[in-house]
């Protein structure tokens, strides 16, 4: 799984590659988790679980990833490590993190929101890539 950075005007996004969906939907939530703060300030001291349905692979990687975001701005949760399996365009996830603690988890990028401007998860020869533009 690899992921990168792509500018776009007054926001950011990610493109991510992986080899399976599984991985892919892991390396997005790596990606926005990334841009927010230093991955390895984050232990792994608090388990969620986490179960989505979305009617495509688009509308449930939007899903996913606002889950992820309002799991820290609502209950002040950050992750780590994301277990994921999917099917049938249904995600369940066993995500590791820990309280955040504005003290040791320097925020880099204040991010909104997931939006829906330029999603799309593809199939492509090699695996899987999606692009996903965050509201900041």
């Amino acid at each position: 799984m690899e992921f990168r950075t792509i500018e776009h005007t007054a926001d950011i996004g990610v493109e991510v590659t992986a080899d399976s969906l599984g991985e892919l939907f892991r390396g997005a939530a790596l990606a926005m988790v990334s841009l927010i703060v230093d991955l390895g300030k984050i232990e792994g001291k608090i388990e969620r679980e986490i179960s989505l349905k979305a009617d495509d692979l688009d509308e449930l990687m939007f899903m996913w990833l606002n889950e992820i975001l309002y799991l820290l701005s609502a209950k002040g949760l950050i992750f780590k490590e994301f277990d994921v399996s999917i099917s049938d365009c249904c995600i369940s996830s066993k995500m590791i993190g820990e309280k955040f603690t504005p003290e040791r988890h320097k925020v880099k990028e204040e991010i909104k929101a997931a939006t829906y401007h330029e999603l799309g998860v593809e199939r492509r020869n090699e695996g899987w890539m999606v692009r996903v533009i965050f509201d900041v």
